[in-house]
């Protein structure tokens, strides 16, 4: 009688080390901690395929074994059972700390997050009758941009009768894009939409 109640006694210690281990995972998810990776595994007790693949804690194969098996293997260890590959057959499961796991993988990702650039497209704009001070000024602007790895958008906005000498506004615009060849490639001609004449400059690789 004593034994029986030893081991119901043993097995409800271990389904609370259990439920406990699966909170805590579940309330890091909810606290914002891993919300960066959309991936969701099952874990532990959720995993009840007749038939899995074991891996170890450090990689090493412990064989085919039923999911029970697997967790009571899991549970000796202090460790949680993770499904990693459902579509193998059988499944693929491995031995790991998964809170520890997914705190260190959405560390990586916002390491890898921070020092990603993003792209953005900057637009100087010019009239076609700009004095040479302020085209040197929209330059200098074009070049810091373009430095910065953003690609930049270079406008010639014509007013009136400005239309009858769109010329001026092209030739504009090519010698903006000559003066920023050293740093940018032109991506297109000078091309006219509406009453705007524009060019796009994209920075030089390794610049």
């Amino acid at each position: 009688m004593r034994k029986g109640f030893a081991a119901a006694e043993s097995l409800c210690s271990l389904e609370r080390v259990r439920s406990a281990r699966s909170f805590f995972v579940c309330k890091f998810i909810q606290w914002g901690c891993f919300g960066i990776s959309n991936i969701v595994h099952q874990l532990n007790d959720e995993i009840r395929d007749s038939e899995i693949r074991l891996i170890g804690s450090t990689g090493e194969q412990l064989g085919i074994m039923s999911a029970a098996e697997a967790q009571h293997i899991a549970d000796e260890q202090g460790l949680d059972l993770v499904k990693i590959s459902p579509q193998a057959n059988p499944p693929v499961c491995k031995l790991m700390d998964y809170g520890k796991y997914r705190f260190e993988q959405s560390k990586r990702e916002k390491e890898a997050r921070k020092n990603q650039h993003v792209v953005e497209i900057k637009e100087i704009r010019m009239s076609p009758g700009i004095d040479i001070g302020d085209f040197n000024t929209k330059l200098k602007n074009a070049r810091k941009f373009l430095s910065e790895g953003d690609r930049v958008k270079v406008s010639v906005r014509f007013r009136g009768r400005e239309m009858a000498h769109t010329e001026i506004g092209r030739d504009l615009l090519l010698r903006f894009a000559e003066e920023s060849a050293e740093a940018a490639t032109m991506d297109k001609e000078p091309k006219l939409e509406g009453r705007n004449m524009s060019i796009f400059l994209s920075p030089k690789p390794g610049k």
